[in-house]
């Protein structure tokens, strides 16, 4: 049995258009269309395409923050997309998303200790202040960050080190999946190799299972165990990450590996 599955998952959004008070529109437009993936406990999904493409909606609806108009979606053999909001919420610790923007999706009036700590609890288990305290300070230890900072804001860090908080936050709760959409795109590129092997590391010590979203296929292949292209709301290519590399089948990945830089 997979570890996630998605069997035939449409997302599509309604049209407005103009007309009367009473006028109805039937027009919508299809972000996903018919993705069907299989992801095996422990590897690392890479999901690669150009911007609108309809990667971050996917991730959104496997995370169930988007419901999906069509298809089924299956985590450890039990179907999220069946689970009423109740029930999502007693499964949301096993599934967490790292967003793009660290700034963004952080609290700025929280500290980093606040921030952690309300992660922690996510399970209902208790803590003494001293264990809160000790737990947050491995939590930042473990993505690398000094935890004499824990009572710092977001504002007070660098964007590589929002980002590390970010995904520290994300392992709070002890996921089995994480969802890292477009992680490092806003970072410099030294930056960006320092989160990309963090990444790596967490999800062999861990035995992390991640997907990892980027519109750049090098980055995808530096660290994912099998790559998915997805173009117009379509997955076009999945294989293991070396092969769709070296020998792309589809035109649109062999574009994609054309526009990688080189010196």
């Amino acid at each position: 049995m997979p570890f996630l599955e998605l069997e035939h998952v449409r997302v599509e959004f309604p049209l407005s258009t103009k007309g009367g008070l009473w006028s109805r529109s039937s027009e919508s437009f299809v972000a996903v269309n018919n993705v069907s993936l299989c992801i095996e406990k422990g590897s690392i999904l890479g999901l690669v395409g150009e911007s609108g493409c309809g990667k971050s909606t996917l991730s959104r609806t496997i995370m169930q923050l988007q419901k999906p108009s069509a298809g089924r979606i299956f985590l450890e053999g039990e179907e999220l997309t069946a689970l009423s909001p109740k029930e999502i919420r007693r499964r949301r610790p096993d599934f967490q998303m790292v967003f793009q923007d660290p700034y963004a999706s952080l609290n700025p009036r929280f500290t980093v200790f606040s921030t952690l700590k309300e992660a922690l609890c996510a399970r209902g288990e208790k803590h003494s202040s001293s264990e809160m305290k000790d737990a947050v300070a491995r939590l930042m230890e473990k993505v690398g960050l000094n935890p004499n900072l824990m009572q710092k804001y977001p504002h007070e860090f660098s964007g590589g080190q929002r980002q590390r908080v970010a995904i520290a936050r994300a392992l709070a709760p002890k996921p089995k999946l994480i969802i890292a959409d477009e992680p490092v795109s806003a970072l410099d590129v030294s930056i960006q190799s320092q989160i990309l092997n963090l990444l790596s590391s967490l999800s062999k010590e861990l035995e992390l299972t991640m997907i990892f979203i980027s519109h750049d296929l090098g980055v995808v292949h530096y660290l994912a165990d099998n790559i998915a292209v997805m173009k117009k709301g379509e997955i076009v290519e999945y294989g293991e990450a070396h092969s769709v590399f070296t020998a792309p089948t589809h035109p649109y990945t062999q574009s994609l590996l054309a526009a990688i830089p080189k010196l």
